[in-house]
């Protein structure tokens, strides 16, 4: 009898020991196991996203001690303006370890002053602009001192899948490296800015708020395969981020001359109406309608002729002449555009390379289109130097002397707006400009 009970005993302390060493030994694997793709992601990236702060003097307005308007003009010139400073809060990465180079969007940094980039192991760096770009939303800086740093793997963006997950890293509201994941929801997505628009963007929906712009969304591997710029504040769950392969076009440009160079294919056109539609058998008012190709540019060597439909433009449809410079602004000088035009009711398939538009060439194009010619000046804006007579400048009344601030939603504060203000607006047939003269300033109407 006591044999019988002695065996239960002997085996469920057996058991028991048995139980406990494969607890033990499972205890490590289940750590392991929790070391997902997207931990290690994090863990390998994280060092190398930077929180950017941008700290700017600003005076406040002149205020009276009544604080309305109207008495405030009157005593204005009694209180003096008081400094304050303003900060503004975003993200970035480090591309380049050894030479400190970060990469941002341009918004971060649009509004100057100091800029103090902080790593989250602490250590803190003054930058230094090495330039940027509004129109793709993208800056490089380099900081003082920065040698031997982290920095992110670069990945390939054209082979990205929608569906699969990805991984923001950013520093919203304040909350250095916060980290979230989601997945692609779609590729290629067109998206319009106050500044203008910037092309196809990688869709997400990976929480991106304020303060993640300029941060790294990554693939599971851990390489760079966008960069955050926006979110759409009308809805949750929606983000976007620049493609890293475009990125990287954007990134030589501004690290060989700080700027992004102007590029156009040498078209001229207008939106097509129904009597456009009717005349060249068009079964919509999709494209534009080509009035006139600029000698010796990618178009005139294309073939291409007064009266042909531009019909798509990368493989995109094109809406209107609106929609073909949108897209065109997408475009760097190392890229390549696909055009489908129409002509006599057969489609026509080119392959063209833009062209960059010098300043020279802007400003014949303005003159014999504008009817004016500028000068650059010291501080901002371009002084008017001639003005034609019997133009569309000497209709307005525009003079000599005169200082154009802004062209469109351009302001000229070098000669690379000039460039730029021409490119968006050579279409239109009203232009509005911000004209100084003497110490007034005038907005007005150009019309062509």
């Amino acid at each position: 009898m006591r044999s019988v009970l002695r065996f239960p005993f002997r085996l469920s302390l057996a058991v028991l020991i048995l139980v406990a060493a494969v607890g033990f030994a499972c205890a490590p694997a289940r750590a392991a196991d929790r070391r997902t793709p997207v931990v290690r992601a994090v863990e390998a990236v994280s060092p190398s996203v930077v929180n950017i702060t941008v700290t700017s003097a600003v005076r406040s307005g002149n205020r009276s001690p009544f604080g309305d308007p109207f008495f405030d003009q009157f005593f204005k010139d009694y209180y003096e303006q008081r400094p304050r400073q303003s900060q503004s809060l975003g993200s970035g990465v480090i591309i380049d370890g050894d030479k400190g180079l970060v990469l941002t969007n341009a918004h971060v940094i649009a509004s100057g002053g100091d800029i103090a980039v902080r790593l989250k192991d602490g250590r803190e760096f003054k930058a230094d602009l090495v330039g940027s770009d509004a129109d793709f939303d993208l800056a490089v800086l380099k900081l003082e001192n920065g040698q031997g740093l982290p920095q992110v793997s670069m990945g390939d963006s054209d082979g990205i899948f929608i569906g699969e997950t990805v991984i923001a890293i950013g520093n919203p509201f304040g909350y250095s490296n916060t980290v979230t994941t989601g997945v692609v929801s779609a590729l290629n997505r067109p998206m319009k800015t106050n500044s203008g628009a910037f092309g196809s963007f990688i869709q997400t929906d990976a929480a991106i708020n304020p303060g993640n712009s300029g941060g790294p969304l990554l693939n599971i591997n851990g390489e760079l395969i966008g960069i955050n710029t926006a979110i759409q504040a009308r809805a949750e769950g929606i983000g976007f981020a620049i493609p890293i392969n475009k990125a990287k076009h954007v990134i030589a440009e501004l690290l060989d001359s700080g700027h992004v160079a102007p590029i156009w294919l040498g078209l001229f056109g207008q939106d097509i109406d129904q009597a456009a539609a009717r005349y060249f058998n068009l079964k919509d008012l999709n494209g534009m309608l080509v009035t006139e190709v600029y000698p010796g540019t990618p178009a005139a060597d294309g073939l291409v002729k007064p009266g042909d439909v531009v019909l798509s433009f990368n493989g995109r449809t094109v809406a209107n002449k609106s929609d073909y410079l949108t897209r065109l602004f997408s475009v760097t000088k190392s890229e390549s555009v696909n055009l489908v035009t129409l002509r006599d009711g057969h489609t026509i398939r080119l392959h063209l390379r833009p062209q960059v538009l010098d300043k020279a060439k802007a400003l014949d194009l303005v003159r014999a289109r504008w009817g004016f010619e500028l000068a650059d000046r010291k501080g901002p804006g371009a002084e008017v130097t001639t003005v034609v007579p019997g133009s569309a400048a000497a209709k307005l009344g525009l003079k000599q002397g005169d200082v154009i601030h802004q062209i469109g939603n351009r302001s000229l504060g070098s000669g690379i707006d000039l460039l730029n203000a021409f490119l968006r607006n050579r279409m239109q047939k009203t232009v509005m400009m911000r004209v100084q003269r003497g110490r007034n300033l005038y907005t007005v109407r150009l019309t062509l």
